[in-house]
């Protein structure tokens, strides 16, 4: 694994360094030895946070932990994206497509999975057009995480969210 490290409001000590590169190379039993991972470390406040983005063909494999102390965020962080890799296996590796990122072992090692995927709810609803802030006051209102909506500039099928920190995201489709 090749890995990418950066810090945000943090310098990257030779030790920090290798704390990542021993606990995240853990991870490289499942996937092939040239497959990339970006590392960014940052210091907020109190709040030691870890990002990990592994790029894979057609997936974003990606976790992100806080704690108080960055060794704890880095093993969190391990264990989050370990669990991921076993209980997606089948969606996450297309034998056809997707298997070129991941190692053989992974490929063929057959996991237990824990739970299914289930949708226990349909809900169908009218989309209205509408510009992104009044999307993001209709879903406050309804206290949602997200809202789905035409957005009245684009034509276009948008979903609006919340991020941590009370600020919000907005997903559009690349045309």
């Amino acid at each position: 694994m090749k890995f990418i490290i950066l810090g945000r409001n943090l310098e990257v000590t030779p030790g920090l360094r290798a704390a990542v590169e021993d606990k995240i190379g853990k991870l490289a039993k499942y996937f092939n030895p040239d497959t990339e991972v970006h590392v960014t470390l940052s210091v907020e406040k109190e709040r030691q946070k870890i990002e990990v983005t592994i790029p894979v063909k057609g997936n974003i494999i990606r976790s992100e932990q806080v704690s108080n102390d960055m060794y704890v965020s880095i093993d969190l962080v391990e264990e989050i994206i370990e669990r991921q890799l076993k209980k997606y296996k089948a969606k996450i590796v297309d034998k056809q497509q997707g298997a070129g990122s991941f190692s053989k072992m992974y490929v063929e090692n057959d996991y237990m999975e824990d739970e299914d995927i289930k949708i226990v709810r349909t809900k169908k609803f009218d989309i209205k057009p509408m510009y992104a802030e009044d999307a993001c006051i209709q879903m406050e209102l309804l206290g949602h995480n997200f809202f789905v909506f035409i957005n009245a500039e684009t034509d276009q099928v948008n979903v609006v969210y919340k991020r941590k920190g009370d600020t919000y995201g907005l997903i559009e489709p690349e045309v």
